[in-house]
């Protein structure tokens, strides 16, 4: 459920919240490249973790 990611889409882990927010990088079939703000660039299996879109608030 992962593959409508694109590069610059802020995302949450939700198995490591503690990660804190990320920026999606790169997303190459089920490999995304995330770089959280509390744990840098981190490589997910989509077929593994269910990222958390996170739309920014408008106004």
């Amino acid at each position: 459920m992962n593959e409508f990611l694109e590069p610059g889409m802020l995302v949450r882990n939700p198995l490591a919240p503690d990660w804190g927010l990320g920026q999606v990088q790169s997303r190459i079939g089920d490999r995304i490249t995330v770089n959280f703000e509390h744990a840098g660039k981190q490589v997910i299996d989509g077929r593994r973790v269910q990222l958390s879109l996170v739309i920014p608030d408008q106004g």
